[in-house]
């Protein structure tokens, strides 16, 4: 059944529904299965989405289709894939009962529902979205970001610097006393600790035994060092009882330095739902957004799903304090340069996305994590291509692959900090520090891709 006269409508342009304000617009990529036409099937995306069916239904009347998704652009793209654009009416998105709220679960149920998995779908992702400020007041935002990391730790307010952090490795964790120990060793370096994102309640590392000795760690390296220090603890869990379990106790037992806990929740797996059981049961404590599993539909090879743009102005919107955002090409992790748009979607009060500029309206911005294969040699380039530091970064065996150890590989991250703050070339400021030619000496085919000749400035062979 071809649905294109009831739910699309060409002639709608898009800056007079950005300013009447009554539609959240997504823009997708997607391409029709052979023998299907682009129009045709974006209505009958749009009617999925909304108020349709495959067949007309007597419950039809004129107040269901006022709340209609309306596909409002299809553009053929240079690679023969489509564009299609979709106005969704704010009264589609359910609201919780207690507040009157918007919820993402509604957002994702509605926007990536069934229609991606219709027989004239060959794919589709969604590439970005824009929230109109009616719909903006109505999602709660980020409680804490990193300006309340700096306030703990004694800086700034306005451009703080990096966050410098670690991830206790192996991946799996280790067993409590040496889980504690690296702790320990780390911050008489560094500033923040977190979980990876496995690392629970293990059977070889139980919370009940790991927690205190990682609390007790965190005191003594604020004792030795007169530094404020912090820990982000893994509350992830199916039950939303036993996150709050795991919250209230960790902060129990962390006593006078709560307020130096975050609490990391594994958002993509986890989802909605327990992000904001974090966002809303433990306010004052920063929420840590891991997005492990996310790959699976925002990778670029991926053609279902959505981009990781939005899977970030999905976790500003739900709470996030601070979200893994990869390392825009200069670790391991899948990305380049040009990823830093979403970086300034997440801290930016506007910003441009692929298809929308976004006006946050004030709402707080989730600060960006970075991880995945950074050491102190890849920090300057990543800062050039950012603009700023103002981030946390974590680095595993950035820090712990230190021939040092990990107190020296955390030095070696703030120092790399600091030569790009102070504009000084990294092998200049090395030959000064040996906590970064230590670093230089650690990972030696970084240097000598990033470095030519370091190895001559630095006497080492």
């Amino acid at each position: 059944m071809d649905q294109s006269k009831r739910y699309c409508n060409l002639a709608l342009n898009e800056a007079e529904l950005m300013a009447q304000g009554r539609h959240v617009l997504c823009a997708y990529i997607f391409k029709p299965k052979a023998g299907y036409e682009p129009i045709a099937t974006a209505a009958h995306f749009a009617a999925e989405s909304s108020t349709g069916t495959n067949v007309e239904v007597c419950t039809t009347d004129d107040f269901t289709r006022g709340v209609d998704a309306l596909v409002y652009e299809v553009t053929e793209q240079a690679n023969g894939d489509h564009l299609m654009k979709i106005a969704y009416p704010n009264d589609l998105f359910d609201r919780n009962l207690i507040d009157g709220r918007a919820m993402i679960v509604s957002f994702l149920t509605l926007t990536i529902g069934n229609n991606q998995g219709m027989s004239d779908v060959e794919y589709a992702k969604m590439h970005d979205f824009w929230v109109p400020p009616a719909m903006l007041q109505l999602f709660d935002g980020p409680a804490m970001n990193i300006a309340d990391m700096w306030r703990v730790l004694g800086r700034p307010q306005v451009n703080g610097g990096m966050v410098v952090g670690t991830i206790i490795k192996p991946k799996l964790g280790l067993r409590p006393k040496p889980f504690a120990d690296a702790c320990h060793q780390f911050w008489l370096g560094g500033d923040f600790i977190k979980n990876d994102e496995p690392q629970g309640n293990q059977v070889f590392a139980p919370m009940r035994e790991v927690i205190p000795l990682v609390a007790d760690a965190l005191r003594r390296a604020q004792d030795e060092t007169g530094e404020a220090k912090l820990f982000s603890a893994n509350i992830t869990a199916d039950d939303p009882f036993e996150m709050i379990k795991r919250g209230e106790m960790i902060l129990e037992t962390f006593g006078e330095n709560a307020n130096r806990v975050a609490f990391l929740v594994d958002g993509y797996v986890g989802g909605p739902s327990a992000i904001t059981l974090a966002r809303r049961y433990f306010p004052n404590q920063f929420l840590h957004y891991h997005r492990a599993g996310h790959g699976a539909v925002t990778s670029k090879q991926s053609k279902r799903g959505y981009s990781v743009l939005t899977h970030m102005k999905m976790a500003r919107l739900q709470g996030a304090s601070g979200i893994h955002t990869g390392t825009m090409g200069y670790g391991k992790m899948e990305g380049d340069k040009d990823e830093k748009m979403v970086a300034y979607m997440l801290e930016r009060d506007v910003a441009d996305g692929l298809y929308f500029r976004q006006d946050w309206q004030g709402i707080k911005a989730t600060t960006p994590i970075i991880s995945g294969g950074m050491n102190a040699l890849r920090l300057p380039g990543f800062f050039d291509n950012l603009g700023h530091s103002n981030v946390i970064q974590t680095s595993g065996g950035g820090a712990f692959g230190h021939k040092a150890g990990g107190t020296v590989g955390a030095k070696s991250l703030r120092l790399a900090h600091e030569a790009w703050v102070r504009g000084i070339n990294l092998v200049d400021f090395a030959q000064e520090h040996p906590e970064l030619k230590g670093a230089f000496e650690s990972f030696p085919q970084d240097a000598d891709a990033l470095y030519p000749g370091w190895r001559d400035k630095l006497k080492v062979r």
